[in-house]
């Protein structure tokens, strides 16, 4: 019984309220809107153009780092170096002696039944399968041996004095 007194009690407080609410005493907004309303319309501003983003090509990337010593010191340099034949040129060139050594990186290796293979990144994208006696690099670089973490190429450069020279050089694994 107290329970329904109390919500009749409040339910004529909240009829009372809504009933000081119903007064069209808003003239004042009325008026504040209709100004509003008259007021010209404006015009909203063109996006600006949007300008595609054209993507870098870094195209010497094959090319010798200029952070290396030049060719030139290294062979001042590899002076106690013994003098080898020079590379056969008539030899048909392999796909990855396009590319420059720095430009190359070990990624991976497959072993089968018919030994192991390097997975070289060419740099552009490209993954190939080289074993040992495959040929990469610019300076005649022949794969003498493969392990699981490096690749070991014997390059032929020239010495500076009319000579050739071997250069060892390793590939080892990029990790990520």
């Amino acid at each position: 019984m107290m329970i329904g007194k109390a919500f009749g009690l409040l339910g004529a407080l909240l009829l009372g309220l809504l009933a000081g609410c119903s007064g069209s005493n808003h003239q004042d907004l009325e008026a504040f809107m209709a100004e509003i309303r008259a007021t010209p319309v404006g015009e909203i501003e063109p996006l600006p153009a949007f300008t595609p983003y054209i993507p870098f090509t870094y195209s010497v990337m094959a090319q010798r780092s200029p952070f290396d010593r030049p060719m030139q010191a290294i062979a001042t340099d590899a002076g106690n170096e013994r003098r080898v034949a020079p590379p056969d040129e008539s030899r048909v060139r392999e796909y990855l002696e396009n590319y420059n050594f720095a430009a190359l990186s070990m990624v991976g290796t497959l072993a089968g039944e018919k030994g192991m293979w390097a997975l070289v990144d060419d740099g552009s994208g490209g993954i190939h399968r080289v074993a040992v006696g495959n040929y990469l690099g610019k300076n005649h670089g022949r794969i003498v041996a493969l392990t699981a973490s490096q690749i070991e190429v014997l390059e032929i450069v020239p010495d500076g004095k009319h000579g050739w020279v071997e250069r060892p050089r390793t590939l080892a694994l990029r990790e990520r």
